[in-house]
């Protein structure tokens, strides 16, 4: 437990404004009267008496000599919010403004070596300190690699490792060429040592990629001078005296030879993004597999229209992993800089744009807005270099307009909220196949798919009609079995227990539901349902046809029960799978699938002019069906009009959207389970709430009470109605905004209902740090009365008391229980002076 608070507090302290609560690590509120504490560029603390800042909305009385005025909060690693900030630059005489550098960082510094000043090359060795926010040079000793640019750094152990680059006089055009030398230099010592590494070396080159991975430095692609390169190259960095080169033998989807282009390592995985290819030049997220010496292109054909689009294809930018995301910065992009800020994540598959807070500053402590209140970001610019220190990213000089060096240091404060894992939780249920209620009984076959009426039934219209009917029968037939069991009990006495038909059980005591679907096959229709749980289906695998026909019946099957998001999502695949090895296959099977839409696509792509040729030299067009041949020549020789629609495409609704109508009431017909709320019920569906939580998984599972009923509390604490109401949104959907009241009672709900992750916590501390308003405190006064949360209680009295001419004049006041009215008077009592109370006593 946290009995007090430091002033230089760990970076994970997060400043908090009049009115804010704190928790500690243990979710127990903290409360801090400080003044303002001034944050250094690492996220450090120091003390300061200088004049307060308090929130708009928040009225504060700054007569009151012992008010709070800042709160410090201790939880975790989260940071709420995205947020720039503008740093020193570093000063012409401590080092040249620069681009085509390199930076790395170790412990609380940033180093920047080598490089360009637009006239010469450079080999000075900078080096930034985070937390006092200074520039210096690096002590150096020994013989430093030549001048160069274009080079690459790496950090391994307690040394950076230089290798490569281009170098020569820029400035006279002479001597220039590109090297293949590997440097090391020791932070404790400041020793530069060059590694002489016998047997085979990497051809010389610059503009490539490395990082460090499992004790080895990895090189990838790059510029020999005559042609880009796509070769990989690793080094162990262990034992100098030993160390050899080793090219690798790489397999898979091989990005195509290119340079300017960044890496990344996250999830054990490294990521390549976009680059100087030549006309080949695409904006592909490639990752590779270090065990396996695997490529994969990342597709992005599951990003439906409407859905925020991978950033362009570029190159001299930057990207960094941080937790599950990687992060774009920059570059030149078609003949512009953008200093859009992307992230992907790298567990969803999904791009964004980062919206940094408005609140980001300068160096001084000036808001970085322009006067229209922008954002001020960095400017655009390529050939920069950017590293990562705890949640922090740092980015230094490159070139921006007009081939202008730059000298400036920003620090982007990554915000770090635990990811969501609706559709993960979702997805696990279905494959576990716990808590099943409905089996679906496919085709001629009759291959039966186990799964959840209640997932089901909110995603797919369609199936929904389907069940409803399947239980209507189901229940005739339990009425019928009964009324025959009562017969035959009156005519021949009383005989032992008969069996319910229906054979299989869902979990407690209900049969298992019968669906029968004729039009449907096991394996699509198995795509099908992990759709409709995760709101995704396996991206096809390159070359393989029989994943591609496999879409294809699932998008015969997405048509046939209207699920819009499902046909787009195969019609986006299929079509982005299509090749010259599998073409007239797709076409074939679109043809008698009757798929118009992926026909016409099929179509279009033999008849290209740089298709046509090789398609029809194949053994498969020998075998095509006449009708389909006869096609292709026609359009060949006489291609239709091309025809363009205006109409907006139907995208679906998503799994978000889905689980929110239900619990609005959508899905009031099917639920199985009632939640007693200070016995108030509330109906609910058994498989979402195992789904979302291991406390209901492990009750349903062990302990399923025979009434159907389970009473609601989190440990001895009942919530209130409202924040029930949250906590249910979270778990059917994910939904994390809430009433600031409704976040003191549902704080400790991740631990006690064993949610996957402490997302929500998260989340109720931010609301509760940014929302606690005069507006709202007598809400919050109550929650925190029946939470016990006496330190919140408490600042809420501070401000009732402070404030409580606008405070009495809000309508909540005269609900107040008796105890809370006689809490807020002892308060008053013991703040107000003698000559106030007199004052108050005239004004009666």
């Amino acid at each position: 437990m946290t009995n007090s608070v430091s002033a230089n507090s760990s970076s994970n302290c997060i400043s908090i404004i009049p009115g804010w609560v704190a928790f500690d690590l243990e979710g127990t509120v903290l409360l801090w009267t400080a003044k303002k504490r001034l944050v250094g560029c690492d996220g450090h603390v120091t003390m300061s008496c200088k004049s307060t800042k308090v929130a708009p909305s928040v009225d504060f009385d700054h007569s009151c000599s012992d008010s709070v005025e800042y709160l410090t909060l201790n939880f975790g690693p989260f940071e709420t919010v995205h947020r720039w900030r503008r740093l020193p630059p570093c000063d012409e005489f401590v080092g040249a403004r620069r681009s085509k550098h390199t930076v790395v960082a170790y412990r609380d510094a940033i180093y920047v070596f080598g490089g360009d000043n637009g006239k010469n090359m450079l080999n000075d060795l900078l080096r930034f300190d985070v937390k006092d926010c200074s520039w210096c040079r690096a002590f150096t000793t020994g013989t430093p690699p030549a001048p160069r640019y274009h080079h690459s750094a790496v950090v391994y152990g307690s040394s950076m490792f230089v290798f490569g680059g281009y170098t020569g006089d820029i400035y006279s055009n002479s001597n220039l060429k590109n090297k293949n030398d590997l440097f090391e230099y020791k932070f404790a010592t400041g020793q530069w040592t060059e590694w002489k590494v016998e047997g085979s070396l990497p051809v010389a080159r610059s503009a490539h990629g490395a990082t460090v991975y499992s004790d080895k430095l990895w090189i990838f692609a790059g510029y020999d001078g005559n042609a880009r390169l796509n070769d990989m190259w690793t080094i162990s960095l262990q034992d100098r005296e030993h160390a050899c080169w080793e090219e690798i033998e790489q397999s898979g989807e091989i990005p195509p030879s290119c340079c300017n282009f960044p890496v990344a390592v996250c999830r054990d995985k490294m990521f390549v993004f976009s680059g100087q290819s030549g006309a080949k030049i695409t904006n592909n997220l490639f990752q590779f597999e270090f065990k396996g010496h695997m490529w994969t292109r990342i597709p992005t054909e599951h990003l439906l229209r409407g859905s925020p689009p991978p950033p362009q294809r570029r190159y001299g930018h930057t990207m960094v992993a941080f937790d599950r995301h990687l992060y774009v910065f920059g570059g030149a992009a078609d003949n512009t800089l953008p200093n859009e800020l992307h992230s992907y994540d790298v567990d969803s598959q999904t791009w964004e744009v980062i919206q940094p807070s408005l609140d980001s500053e300068d160096p001084l402590g000036n808001e970085m807005t322009s006067s229209q209140g922008s954002i001020l970001m960095p400017s655009g610019r390529l050939f920069h270099a950017a590293a990562v220190i705890q949640d922090a990213m740092y980015i230094f000089g490159g070139t921006v307009d007009n081939n202008v060096r730059s000298g400036e240091m920003y620090r982007f404060q990554f915000s770090c909220y635990p990811k969501c894992t609706l559709h993960e939780d979702y997805g696990k249920l279905f494959e576990n196949r716990q808590f099943c209620d409905v089996e679906f009984i496919l085709g001629e076959r009759e291959e039966r798919v186990l799964g959840h009426i209640a997932i089901v039934t909110a995603r797919c219209q369609w199936l929904r009609k389907k069940i409803l009917q399947a239980r209507d029968r189901q229940r005739q037939r339990i009425k019928q079995q009964e009324n025959s069991e009562e017969g035959c009990e009156e005519g021949a006495g009383a005989g032992g227990p008969r069996d319910i038909p229906g054979g299989t059980r869902a979990s407690g005591n209900q049969p298992m539901l019968e669906v029968h679907i004729r039009e449907a096959e096991a394996q699509p229709f198995e795509v099908l349902m992990q759709f409709l749980y995760t709101d995704k289906i396996q991206y096809p695998r390159r070359g393989h046809v029989q994943d591609v026909l496999l879409i294809m019946d699932v998008y015969k099957l997405a048509l046939s029960f209207k699920l819009s998001r499902l046909e787009q999502l195969c019609v986006q695949y299929i079509e982005a799978s299509v090749d010259l090895q599998n073409v007239l296959s797709v076409c074939e099977q679109a043809n008698k699938l009757q798929l118009d839409q992926l026909k016409e696509h099929c179509l279009n792509f033999v008849v290209k002019e740089t298709h046509f040729n090789q398609v029809i030299m194949t053994k498969e067009f020998e075998h095509l069906s006449t009708p389909l041949i006869v096609e292709i020549v026609r359009r060949k020789q006489q291609p239709p009009p091309r025809v363009y629609s205006d109409q907006p495409v139907d995208i679906g609704t998503s799994l978000v959207q889905d689980m929110k109508a239900y619990l609005e009431g959508g899905g009031l017909d099917f639920c199985d389970i009632v939640l007693l709320l200070d016995g108030h019920p509330r109906p609910a569906h058994k498989a979402i709430l195992a789904a979302r939580s291991s406390y209901f998984e492990a009750m349903f599972r062990s302990f399923m009470p025979e009434d159907g009923q389970v009473n609601i509390s989190i440990g001895e604490m009942v919530p209130s109605k409202q924040a029930f109401e949250s906590m249910l949104r979270y778990i059917y959907y994910g939904d994390v905004n809430m009433p600031p009241e409704d976040s003191l009672y549902l704080f400790a709900a991740p631990y006690y209902y064993g949610f996957s992750n402490n997302r929500l916590q998260a989340y109720c501390k931010q609301n509760l740090e940014m929302n606690v308003t005069v507006e709202n405190v007598l809400q919050i006064l109550e929650a925190a009365d029946k939470t016990q949360a006496w330190d919140m209680k408490k600042h809420c009295l501070h401000i009732i008391v402070h404030q409580f001419i606008k405070v009495s004049k809000l309508p909540n006041l005269r609900s107040l229980s008796q105890l809370l009215l006689l809490d807020i008077i002892e308060s008053l009592a013991s703040h107000i002076s003698d000559k106030q109370c007199a004052e108050m006593g005239s004004d009666i």
